[in-house]
């Protein structure tokens, strides 16, 4: 917790007197029995009324000073618990965001999103409940105990009598506590995870009519975090009844031994409405202690949560250029030298001594099989994990050497799934770069041959994305997704199978037009048609390079890949 709780710092002023005007308050509830206790004894008894009036104004000033304290504490309390969520759910967005892919896959999408918006709501609300009522609670109790032993020394000693076993039981509660809402919070993370897999991918479940299906799952995933939730809150209702027994005994003890006292006149009748007034006090906070054990506790499973985001080191760090390399006379030039990749935490090679070249300006195309490395071998490139063996040679220097920030810059990447966000079309292309003028993107989106569509579009360039692209056929975000690519101006420019939603006439266009573009170019595909236009196809089977050259080479050369050919009609038997 301490990791996450570091965040209040900058804070700590707002903090420091949130505590302060908490602290006057207790103060005022601490000195209102001896008042009380003043108006029986030398008001009420001694029929005094000019005592009564006296001290009940004094008491009157005090609440109404109280009352104000309480307004301006909830407002500073609010205000750093609200800024300290802020700043901590930011810092664990950048975070995540530096992540590596191999750290990234550690996790869930649904326990991140669960860590970034429910964990932060949890320690958020106990920051303010520690600065507004937490911490009163047990000072309540501590400054009850002194002030009852002012007043009278004997009888305060049957409020202590228990503290010791309330003490242990509270330790034991809070460590239980831990325990199941920690079970709590990944119970959280699955319900999550079933309803953003649902919600993603709701076109299929209607299509093949699993609605009640997805409910049943939903229902299962829900009702074990249901049972998981009632066990630690069961838990937790013990506090109250055992805290409130112990307390009762101790207040029935100073009654009892209170009453004989003033029997024999060694006590005031005042003396015994304070202490009787400070147990009850006393007992009041401890009924509170069941709720801050409970917030507590979640709190508490929800910052170890999210320390391990914040405390995680990335796998790969950015290093600078080792030294200057001649990047004009090599644009764009790509080589690949005896790499072989396994997946952190792998065993079986994903690839396997894969060496080909790739010069500058030239459009190699990659074929193979689902599962062969295809995108794998792209992957590698922009460093998103590192080589297990071999190295990379972007411009004739290792991608290890370069900075990790310029080394993506050069790089155009169109991923196997379109992925768009919300925004206009020209926000969505623009990610290629964001400051580029619209006229850039205008000739990117020409190239990528989806300008036209763009233009038919009511609110042409301004209209909105829905989330994920979901107003947008395929070919479409495809399209965009290419544009976007372009607009980067890229040394290289990587094509994941991004063709495979378009029409071969659409698909002519497209590659027509990128023929202009001086980038070395990368294009995983299925298409023997689209390989046939590439100045080198690269042919990968279980991992491995088992051709390597141009179309016609590879028909005399290559089985599979003439197999492959018969099969899309593009060669005859």
């Amino acid at each position: 917790m301490k990791e996450v709780f570091s965040y209040v710092k900058p804070y700590k002023w707002t903090a420091i007197f949130a505590l302060c005007l908490m602290l006057l308050e207790l103060f005022v509830e601490l000195v209102q029995p001896l008042i009380m206790a003043k108006i029986i004894d030398e008001g009420v008894r001694a029929q005094n009324q000019g005592m009564v009036l006296q001290w009940g104004a004094v008491l009157l000033a005090l609440s109404f000073v109280a009352f104000l304290a309480g307004i301006i504490n909830s407002y500073f309390s609010s205000h750093t618990a609200q800024s300290f969520s802020y700043d901590l759910r930011n810092a664990m967005f950048d975070r995540i965001q530096s992540f590596t892919l191999a750290t990234y896959q550690k996790f869930s999408t649904a326990s991140l999103i669960t860590r970034l918006t429910n964990d932060v709501t949890q320690v958020q609300t106990v920051l303010f409940m520690s600065l507004r009522i937490m911490l009163r609670a047990p000072l309540a109790v501590i400054g009850s105990i002194i002030m009852a032993f002012v007043v009278n020394p004997k009888l305060a000693l049957f409020l202590v009598i228990g503290a010791p076993i309330i003490f242990i039981f509270l330790i034991f509660m809070v460590a239980k506590g831990v325990t199941y809402f920690g079970r709590v919070q990944k119970r959280v993370d699955r319900l999550n995870r079933v309803l953003q897999e649902n919600l993603q991918a709701i076109r299929l479940v209607k299509a093949y009519l699993r609605g009640a299906y997805e409910a049943t799952r939903f229902d299962e995933v829900a009702s074990r975090l249901k049972v998981d939730t009632v066990k630690a809150l069961r838990i937790m209702e013990y506090i109250m009844p055992v805290l409130l027994l112990i307390m009762n005994m101790s207040l029935l003890a100073v009654l009892w031994f209170g009453t004989k006292q003033i029997a024999t006149g060694t006590t005031p009748l005042g003396d015994i409405v304070a202490i009787v007034n400070y147990a009850m006090r006393m007992t009041g906070s401890f009924s509170m202690f069941a709720f801050i054990i409970i917030f507590y506790a979640r709190a508490k499973a929800s910052a170890e949560r999210m320390a391990e985001i914040l405390s995680i080191e990335n796998e790969v760090e950015d290093t600078s250029l080792i030294e200057e390399v001649g990047h004009a006379t090599q644009y764009g030039e790509l080589t690949f030298d005896h790499v072989s990749f396994t997946y952190p935490g792998g065993n079986v090679p994903v690839l396997s001594d894969v060496s080909f070249q790739v010069k500058s300006g030239e459009k190699l195309a990659i074929m193979g099989a689902t599962g062969a490395g295809k995108s794998t071998l792209l992957q590698l490139i922009p460093r998103f994990y590192e080589v297990t063996q071999g190295r990379i040679l972007v411009e004739g220097q290792d991608v290890q050497h370069w900075d990790l920030q310029e080394l993506r810059e050069i790089i155009g990447y169109v991923p196997q799934q379109s992925l768009l966000f919300t925004g206009s079309i020209a926000d969505n292309v623009r990610w290629g770069d964001t400051q580029a003028e619209m006229d850039a993107v205008l000739q990117a989106t020409m190239q990528a041959q989806i300008h036209a569509s763009v233009e038919d579009f009511p609110n042409g360039y301004d209209t909105k994305v829905g989330q994920k692209g979901v107003n947008l056929s395929g070919g479409q975000k495809q399209r965009l997704s290419i544009a976007r690519a372009l607009l980067r101006k890229g040394h290289i420019l990587m094509l994941d199978d991004s063709t495979s939603a378009l029409d071969v006439k659409t698909e002519q266009s497209l590659w027509e037009a990128l023929s202009e573009e001086k980038a070395t170019m990368l294009v995983v595909t299925q298409k023997i048609r689209t390989a046939k236009g590439a100045d080198r196809i690269l042919l990968i089977d279980a991992g491995k390079v088992v051709a390597y050259g141009t179309h016609e080479e590879l028909l005399q050369t290559s089985s599979l890949y003439k197999k492959i050919a018969i099969s899309q009609q593009e060669v005859k038997e």
